[in-house]
């Protein structure tokens, strides 16, 4: 069902807006989203009510007006005056709690990744697209002023003809805990959390984060983030080939999803590469003091790092901050910019666009064909790391109906999103 789109609204009201996921990520939007003069938070929305406290201080103390506290986020849909939501829900949650936002004519700022799968990610755009929303995804290095010098850099020839890329995710992270299968607890709504996904038993933990059916995987929930940079400043959409091998090496701890993965895709010409693992205490991430100083990181030991090699001259580029460094042929500095993250601006670019109505810079389509990267590499090793070809046009792979299949998942009824959105 097609819900009552929101009113049209003056320059001068405010952006209404509900929240909709009360985890980490969640109650740090919420916070900030408030801050913003322009933002009036109406709705925080979590199906475990325990989470309520906290975003309701958070919010509380950075606005006039208290929110509402909903367990069901098809409540904040049904208020005519709510502009948009936050979508910070786990990845199996993205794809339908953004298509019936859509539906419901509100705009969609959507926590990366942006689908649990291919198809998914598809019928997104479709929605999107359907119904004229905006939809920001939270890639929000791509709102960065140092992120845009850099493109200017390599798209002036500087670097020579660019022929590979190397995308880092390297760290160290501990194993899943899987608590013992126990009733459900009083305040949570465990049947809307599974939604899309098959209704496991419930246990506590976040164990589901290994696994095919609620996630992409911990490597590239986090690798998103320089992986879209790097499709940005190569600009590229979709590649020709993907191959992808690694496995469950060091955290034994139930899970499906590989621990080491390296990944490697064709576009034409050039080569982008991947390197990640879960298990490396000695590669880092850039620290907040560096990321928003005139300061650069370790780069040997940086984990979250891209490096473009041209012809002419080589590149490192770090997300959220870090800035970035080019060196010539002879392995002299000869261009730099230090960097600062960009929450605030993708934020505001995000409210200024419900405003105009113009594509947010990380519009859906950039969110579906990055992630596209991950969920393609991810098919690859699933089907016994075979190299595979890729049809642009119809988002499929060609000659490879094993790997087509894993595409799209079943899904669960009645959470399921419609062939035609």
């Amino acid at each position: 069902m097609v819900l009552p789109r929101t009113p049209k609204r003056t320059p001068n009201d405010r952006v209404v807006i509900g929240i909709m996921g009360l985890g980490g990520r969640g109650n740090f939007l919420a916070g900030s989203f408030a801050g913003h003069p322009e933002v009036e938070i109406t709705y925080l929305c979590d199906v475990d009510s325990r989470k309520f406290a906290r975003t309701r201080e958070t919010v509380e103390s950075a606005q006039k007006n208290k929110p509402q506290l909903i367990q069901d986020f098809r409540e904040m849909l049904a208020d005519p005056d709510v502009d948009a939501i936050i979508n910070a829900t786990p990845d199996h949650w993205h794809g339908l709690g953004t298509i019936m936002a859509c539906q419901a004519g509100k705009d969609v700022f959507c926590e990366k990744p942006l689908s649990h799968n291919v198809w998914e990610g598809r019928q997104m755009v479709a929605a999107v697209r359907k119904y004229e929303r905006v939809v920001q995804v939270g890639m929000q290095s791509r709102s960065a002023a140092y992120v845009r010098k850099a493109k200017e850099y390599i798209d002036s020839g500087k670097l020579g003809d660019i022929h590979y890329v190397r995308v880092l995710n390297m760290m160290k992270h501990g194993p899943f805990t899987k608590g013992p299968e126990q009733e459900v607890p009083d305040g949570f709504d465990y049947e809307i959390w599974c939604g899309p996904a098959p209704k496991y038993p419930y246990a506590p933990g976040h164990w589901w984060h290994g696994l095919w059916d609620f996630s992409v995987g911990r490597i590239p929930d986090d690798l998103i983030h320089q992986l879209d940079l790097a499709r940005l400043l190569m600009g590229k959409d979709q590649p020709d080939t993907i191959y992808s091998s690694g496995g469950v090496n060091v955290l034994k701890d139930g899970r499906e999803i590989p621990d080491t993965q390296m990944s490697t895709f064709e576009f034409g010409s050039q080569i982008l590469s991947i390197e990640s693992s879960l298990w490396m205490p000695y590669m880092k991430k850039t620290v907040p003091s560096i990321r928003d100083s005139d300061q650069y990181p370790n780069w040997p030991f940086n984990s979250t790092k891209i490096e473009f090699y041209g012809s002419e001259g080589f590149m490192h580029l770090g997300r959220h901050g870090g800035g970035w460094q080019a060196f010539d042929a002879d392995g002299e500095m000869v261009a730099s910019s230090y960097g600062r993250q960009a929450d605030l601006e993708h934020q505001q670019n995000f409210i200024d666009c419900i405003r105009s109505r113009q594509k947010p810079v990380a519009d859906v389509e950039e969110g579906h064909h990055s992630v596209n990267l991950c969920h393609l590499a991810n098919i690859s090793y699933r089907v016994g790391s075979e190299k595979l070809v890729w049809d642009k046009a119809n988002e499929r792979f060609k000659n490879h109906e094993t790997a087509n299949k894993l595409l799209k998942r079943a899904g669960r009824k009645p959470w399921m999103i419609p062939e035609l959105v």
